[in-house]
């Protein structure tokens, strides 16, 4: 459904105010002339300019999920406290607006041939490195081949596989010309991976000394313990209203909640969902729900026993009661999940495909038919993941129980589980960040040869239609697609998928925010650091 055009113009009226860019006066006959009475228009003008972004402080956040192994290289990004990092102090070609759309960062604008195989950027001339050097053509050709090739080890490296050459055309020009079709390359250009970094003569790019062209600027480093930032004031956007940032790790839930009642922090990701309604009670604290395209997955490596019988698969998708896993885990604050990995926030969202409902007797009969009756299997999980991951892991063996599955909960450490346990051992659970489109999604965790493949998965047919979706422009047949693929990966796959979890974290009461916050990552698209500010 689209906004009416009045409305369109509320909302623009509504930003303009927040940022202070119109006056009282011509806010007032705008609102008016779209059909507000005087009334009206003054309680939104008062609304609106109250939150007006102010300028100074130390904005004090807690993030969860940061480990020692953490590094600036931006194709080793995997914890969620580095993808806050690098939205602070680095910058992207595209990036996913409050209200979920796509908008300029370094590029200006972007345009494609008909055929969507060559899409050329402009570059902002004011976007500058915290060095002082001005961020170029040559920067962004080498940041974006950083994760190109047989020699790279980034994880973004399979999402530019079919990227042929990418040129420059001038200083703030360059074309990335693809072998085939690519309808969402702007989109794609959003993924925390695809930082842009200062390159070296030789072409490769420096991120080892942590120089970057985000709204703020490094001044020490200590990872997985804590990161401190000051303002870049040639930062080329707006925002940046902090005069500095300190970004505390914070793994342990409860340790973050206290920080932030206590007043030690200003804000926290992910808060404990049972501990939710105590929070609301704080007159100090304010908490944002957002629902999103975040992921809860519990992969199965699908080329290891007895994960490699897809009627093993499909039994473990049919053991858990996934209405209660929102209901005592997530507390309502969910989406249900199918068991695939495409959310009703993405476009192309195939609605008519039949909920997997809870069924042990038919996971029973599934067991017999593979020869693995009374199966007995491990998963791994830890508290970092999301609030209440161990709780869920907990529930779901109980419900396997009735389909005689024995689930044995390991609970691994927190520090290092993205290193040392996703990808590595055969059955684990995994929270996955929004992605904008299931192009992105499928390419990064379910194309046969993508380095986050993390069931193992390999199916001919679904490669197949991953490449013709990818470069298909006629909007109808592209759902067709999407919605095969989605039944393919949930019947034939190897990811059982409970649910698309909201964003909740929280924040001090004197820490404001516009009237949207993104939906494509914790704290307002990973750009509360930018985008927040406090109350005056």
């Amino acid at each position: 459904m689209t906004k009416s055009d009045d409305q369109i113009l509320l909302d623009r009226l509504a930003e303009e105010a927040r940022k202070g860019r119109i006056s009282r006066r011509s806010f007032m006959n705008y609102s008016m002339a779209a059909g507000l009475t005087a009334s009206a228009a003054t309680g939104l003008w008062t609304t609106s300019a109250k939150a007006q972004p102010k300028r100074g402080g130390t904005f004090r956040l807690g993030a969860h999920d940061g480990n020692t192994s953490d590094t600036h290289d931006p194709g080793t990004y995997l914890s969620f406290s580095m993808i806050q990092l690098a939205h602070t102090f680095r910058s992207y070609l595209t990036l996913i607006e409050p209200d979920g759309s796509l908008g300029p960062d370094v590029a200006t604008e972007w345009e494609a041939t008909p055929d969507a195989k060559n899409w050329t950027f402009k570059l902002n001339p004011k976007a500058t490195f915290h060095s002082g050097k001005k961020v170029t053509a040559d920067d962004v050709i080498a940041s974006l081949n950083h994760h190109r090739g047989e020699d790279s080890t980034s994880a973004a490296t399979a999402l530019l596989k079919d990227v042929e050459d990418i040129v420059k055309d001038d200083d703030h020009t360059i074309t990335v010309k693809m072998t085939s079709g690519n309808a969402d390359l702007p989109w794609l250009m959003t993924d925390y991976h695809l930082a842009i970094c200062p390159a070296q003569d030789d072409g490769s790019i420096d991120w080892k000394s942590g120089d970057g062209c985000g709204p703020y600027k490094l001044t020490e480093t200590e990872f997985g313990v804590q990161y401190s930032l000051v303002r870049h004031e040639d930062w080329h956007l707006e925002g940046a209203y902090f005069d500095e940032v300190v970004l505390t790790v914070l793994n342990d839930p409860n340790a973050r909640q206290t920080a932030l009642v206590t007043g030690d922090v200003d804000a926290v990701t992910q808060i404990e969902l049972k501990t939710k309604s105590l929070l609301e009670r704080d007159p100090n604290i304010e908490i944002d729900n957002v629902p999103s395209a975040a992921t809860v997955t519990m992969p199965m490596f699908c080329d290891q026993a007895p994960f490699d019988d897809v009627n093993v698969r499909n039994a473990l998708k049919l053991s858990i009661n996934r209405q209660e896993i929102i209901d005592k885990i997530a507390f309502g604050t969910a989406t249900m999940a199918n068991d695939f990995h495409h959310s009703p926030a993405m476009p192309y969202w195939p609605d008519d495909i039949p909920q997997r409902e809870y069924d042990p007797d038919k996971a029973r009969s599934l067991l017999k038919k593979a020869g693995a009756e009374g199966l007995e299997t491990q998963i791994s999980v830890a508290d970092s993941v999301f609030s209440g991951a161990v709780d869920m892991c907990v529930l779901y063996a109980e419900h396997a129980k009735q389909a005689g599955i024995t689930i044995n909960v390991k609970r691994e450490p927190n520090d290092g589980y993205y290193s040392d346990v996703w990808l590595k051992k055969p059955w684990c659970v995994v929270q996955w960040g929004a992605r904008p489109t299931p192009d992105v999604m499928y390419s990064l965790a379910y194309k046969e040869d993508a380095a986050w493949n993390e069931s193992h998965w390999k199916n001919d047919r679904f490669n197949e239609l991953l490449l013709k979706a990818k470069a298909e422009l006629d909007n109808e047949k592209r759902a067709e697609m999407y919605r095969e693929m989605a039944m393919l990966a949930r019947n034939d796959g190897g990811t059982v998928i409970p649910m698309f979890t909201n964003f909740v974290y929280a924040r001090r009461s004197n820490v404001k925010h516009g009237p949207e916050l993104a939906a494509s990552w914790q704290m307002d698209g990973a750009r509360a650091c930018s985008r927040w500010w406090f109350e005056a």
